[in-house]
């Protein structure tokens, strides 16, 4: 199997959040894909009331078709987990791992103010919402406390549009069930920000797989080298090699 890694950023980020990151997985020699959905960052001027949760849908499964991926590990961190969710339920034959990284988790028909209700708490009266401000350590910007870093991090960051968290996930698909998948906790976070529990089976019916990282929530920026290892670890085919017991 030619595991290809596909890394899908959250709310408010672009795909150089992985920057980190991506060195470390393409020294195995799998290839890397980061790219950045409708309306952040460099495709902020493409941001208009109508972009959602399927625009970004659509983003990813255009990339996986237009590249011609298969055997992909597909990551979604925190908003993107509805993203991947919704992405394999549109071409579950192209993906190898669903790896939820401190992400949204739906089911079928489920918005993400549905699985996060405390995203209400965030929006304002408008189409747009704002990034999250920076908390004290050790919470700080998406849990990131370096000055630098924090300097480097809001050089990226740019409005959410409302409608991606209003949108429903679609998880009809039962060929999706059969994806294997790992979910990837960081542990340092703020009240309130709970998960829901992960059932201890998958929907393929294997154990569950939960990883946890002593990170905040951007973690590919504060931990790179940690999740970079995750990450490897989790695209070695089970039987050969894998860390998984």
């Amino acid at each position: 199997m030619a595991i290809t890694y596909v890394l899908v950023h959250g709310a408010w980020h672009t795909g150089q959040a992985w920057a980190r990151v991506v060195p470390r997985l393409a020294a195995s020699g799998r290839p890397v894909f980061t790219p950045t959905l409708t309306g952040y960052g460099e495709t902020r001027h493409l941001l208009t009331p109508d972009v959602g949760l399927r625009t970004h849908t659509a983003d990813i499964v255009r990339l996986l078709v237009d590249a011609d991926l298969h055997d992909v590990v597909l990551v979604g961190h925190s908003y993107a987990g509805l993203v991947i969710s919704a992405v394999a339920n549109e071409v579950p034959e192209r993906i190898a791992r669903l790896v939820y990284l401190d992400a949204m988790v739906p089911a079928d028909g489920e918005t993400g103010l549905d699985v996060m209700p405390i995203t209400r708490s965030m929006l304002g009266t408008g189409w747009r919402v704002p990034p999250l401000p920076e908390w004290p350590a050790p919470f700080g910007l998406f849990g990131v406390t370096d000055p630098g870093d924090v300097a480097w991090l809001r050089t990226l960051l740019s409005d959410q549009p409302l409608r991606c968290l209003e949108e429903p996930v679609a998880l009809d698909n039962p060929a999706a069930a059969g994806i294997p998948r790992t979910h990837i906790h960081c542990t340092v976070k703020p009240a309130g920000f709970d998960r829901r529990p992960v059932p201890p089976r998958q929907p393929n019916g294997e154990p569950a797989d939960v990883r946890e990282l002593a990170a905040g929530h951007d973690c590919m920026i504060t931990a790179p080298a940690e999740l970079a290892a995750l990450l490897l670890d989790v695209g070695v085919p089970v039987g050969a090699g894998s860390m998984r017991s």
